[in-house]
This record gives C-alpha cells, structure tokens and sequence, in this order.
C-alpha cells in the first residue's frame, strides 16, 4: 500500500521544500535581472525563513539527527 498524499499546506510544502526554494530563487533571479531588487530580496527572504524553519524542524526531530549522524 502506498503513503496517502499529503493533506495540509505544511505537509505539502514539506515534500517539494526543494522546488519551492529552487522555485523561488529563479523568481529572484530573475527579478533582479530586471532591477526589482527590493522583490529579489523579498522572494529571497521567504525561502530562507522556510530553509531556516525546515532546520530548526531536523535539529528537533531526534530520529533525524541519529539518521543524519550514521551512515548505514
């Protein structure tokens, strides 16, 4: 049987955590080829606070830092 999809925003955004940041860092690249470097910034500031938000969550989660620690 396989997993059942992810139901939530959160559970969402988790899974394509990767695509979103890349995602939002082509936005930003490209608005700073335009010179809209205050939107770069704003776009930029979003995918840090989720990368730093997605940190905070493996540092908490104690199986993810014993899987993170040994290599199997």
């Amino acid at each position: 049987m396989t997993d059942p999809l992810p139901e939530s925003v959160g559970e969402i955004a988790e899974v394509y955590l990767g695509n979103i940041l890349f995602a939002l860092e082509r936005a930003a690249a490209v608005l700073d080829e335009e010179s809209r470097h205050d939107d770069a910034a704003f776009y930029r500031g979003i995918a840090r606070l989720l990368a730093e938000a997605r940190g905070r969550a493996l540092r908490a989660t104690p199986e993810d830092q014993k899987s993170a620690r040994s290599p199997d």
